[in-house]
């Protein structure tokens, strides 16, 4: 059933703490990786081992100049082998970042976390938005993320990081997906988390084969039409590598072509690592769109 405060998403406004997102149109989250090891761009902003808050700060920059609406923070990598780690090794790397880029610009800092810890503490710090890929599964997430009164964006993994594209298995990707998330959201309102600020991810990659990514992008309006505002996140997947046979750093055009599949099946959110061109395909699909209308 859809909520009839999503009856119609396309002209939902999410308060973002003290900030209001604008989904009348798709917007583009900001990849920002204060990992070492991120599987795309791990230690670009590191230096000499240390993570270099003027390298943040530029990158920041650089990408809300592109058109960036979110900045999306990530203390933790979660690629296939990634090395685990601490709590107070993800808010040691995350809540500095989170701080000066809420002291120094206007924008969404959304904090890609499963910590209850962090989640508050980012919150204080100036975040806008919760990004979970265990969709709040961890201990006290579900009152952490109904504490900070943030909206949450709930995505949806088959296993952990670590295991995840061993033996990826379902009957029906699709539903099995949609069935998992719109439970989520029923337990997020039972927590007390206000409908209005649920956001939904089908989670490409994690724990999919390339079969299952492709058939979540081509029947994402499935989903879109549940209500709630989608998150996709295809940027530099390894989907690209495994259809293409292209490294990482050669998977620019694919992306956005995947980018562009994700808009026009109704995505409202793209999560994406070049954000100047992401934002420019992203545009040009949302005009084409709205002129068939």
């Amino acid at each position: 059933m859809v909520d009839p405060l999503h009856s119609d998403a396309s002209l939902h406004n999410i308060i973002c703490g003290g900030r209001t997102l604008n989904l009348s149109r798709p917007q583009v989250m900001g990849v920002l990786n204060v990992t070492p090891d991120s599987f795309s761009d791990g230690g670009q902003l590191h230096k000499e081992g240390q993570l270099n808050l003027d390298k943040v700060l530029l990158r920041t920059e650089r990408m809300l100049a592109e058109g960036a609406a979110i900045i999306d923070v990530g203390g933790e990598s979660t690629r296939p082998g990634a090395s685990p780690v601490t709590i107070q090794q993800e808010i040691d790397r995350v809540l500095p970042v989170v701080e000066a880029i809420a002291k120094r610009f206007d924008v969404v800092i959304s904090v890609d976390t499963s910590s209850p810890d962090l989640m508050l503490e980012a919150a204080a710090a100036g975040a806008g938005l919760l990004n979970d890929i265990r969709a709040l599964q961890r201990p006290g997430a579900f009152k952490a993320a109904a504490a900070t009164g943030l909206p949450v964006c709930l995505m949806h993994m088959q296993g952990e990081p670590g295991t995840m594209q061993e033996s990826p298995v379902y009957h029906d990707v699709v539903a099995e997906v949609t069935e998992y998330l719109l439970h989520r959201v029923e337990q997020c309102v039972h927590a007390g988390i206000a409908r209005r600020n649920l956001l939904l991810d089908p989670g490409f990659g994690f724990g999919k084969t390339v079969e299952h990514n492709l058939a979540l992008l081509n029947r994402l309006p499935k989903l879109v039409e549940k209500g709630y505002p989608v998150l996709v996140g295809l940027s530099r997947k390894s989907l690209i590598g495994k259809v293409l046979g292209r490294e990482v750093n050669e998977r620019l055009a694919a992306s956005l072509a995947l980018a562009t599949v994700a808009a026009n099946h109704g995505a409202k959110i793209i999560r994406a690592h070049d954000v100047a061109e992401t934002v420019d395909a992203v545009r040009i699909c949302d005009m084409v769109m709205r002129e068939s209308e």
